[in-house]
């Protein structure tokens, strides 16, 4: 199994755990409600995770534009 993790807002790639095995309490996905881990959690048909997360540059455009936490979407 492996984990994907893409950000958010501009669906860039941020990592890859390749052959990985663990349980979700290891991943920390149990501190999650479940309205975060259907939002934020899926599972495709191979048994692999996508994980969307935040990038670094988005990170950085919310911090400096704190107004875009309004938005569904704040690219263009």
């Amino acid at each position: 199994m492996a984990i994907h993790y893409y950000c958010r807002h501009c669906s860039q790639k941020v990592g890859t755990l390749s052959d990985w095995s663990a349980d979700e309490e290891q991943l920390g996905f149990q501190q999650l409600t479940d309205e975060e881990r259907k939002e934020m959690i899926e599972y495709d048909s191979k048994g692999h995770i996508q994980v969307k997360t935040i990038c670094e540059d988005c990170e950085d455009t919310l911090r400096t534009n704190p107004d875009y936490h309004a938005y569904d979407s704040f690219l263009h």
